[in-house]
């Protein structure tokens, strides 16, 4: 699209995964979701500024969107609201999903962030859209390499990058702060080379999918 920078804006989906950009009229459902699952995402977020209620309200929506909106027409990052799909073609909000810190040229890299509803937890939503946004990066995005920083404690996200394939590279000391104190995280990364003769991360995954 005129003006915007590599692979943006984009929809990306399989079965019933759907990531879309966010939309204004998000607020209400990012709201409820950041709201009632504070204890299950608040240990592996960077410390908010304020009161979890006042950081995730529908108003502190119009502030994040503004954001999210600004850095992809920069292409600094591609953010992805993550939604299920069901029968009938409806949309619910159950997650999110952020390629972040994105740097061209020599470098073509990106950090990956994301969060799932743990209403919905286990059910593979977030490996599905990990694959598709890393393909994405890969393809249209025109990136060579994805990172991802997690905390050694978040077992759950570390299951999703390691049974995807990503590396394990880096023990980052004291890397971010997280819920209250500067918190450790290892680093794990994909270059495209380590899957395009795959066809893709994606069908990485379905193969995985087929025999587990």
């Amino acid at each position: 699209m005129l003006g915007y920078p590599p692979g943006w804006p984009a929809v990306l989906a399989d079965g019933p995964v759907l990531l879309r950009p966010y939309r204004r009229g998000d607020g209400r459902a990012w709201s409820e979701v950041r709201i009632a699952n504070q204890q299950w995402l608040a240990p592996w977020e960077s410390s908010p500024p304020g009161p979890w209620a006042e950081m995730n309200s529908t108003r502190a929506y119009a502030f994040v969107y503004r954001d999210m909106k600004r850095a992809a027409r920069r292409g600094d990052s591609m953010p992805f609201a993550v939604c299920l799909r069901d029968d009938q073609g409806r949309e619910r909000l159950v997650g999110h999903l952020n390629l972040g810190n994105i740097v061209r040229r020599a470098f073509s890299s990106a950090y990956v962030g994301y969060w799932v509803d743990a209403r919905v937890a286990g059910r593979g939503i977030i490996p599905t859209a990990l694959a598709l946004a890393v393909d994405h990066a890969f393809g249209p995005g025109q990136l060579h390499r994805v990172e991802i920083n997690i905390r050694p404690e978040n077992a759950p996200s570390r299951r999703v990058v390691e049974k995807l394939g990503f590396r394990e590279e880096a023990y980052h000391q004291r890397y971010m702060h997280i819920d209250g104190a500067w918190r450790d995280h290892l680093g794990y990364a994909m270059t495209s080379e380590e899957v395009v003769a795959e066809g893709g991360l994606l069908a990485r995954w379905r193969r995985l999918r087929a025999v587990t």
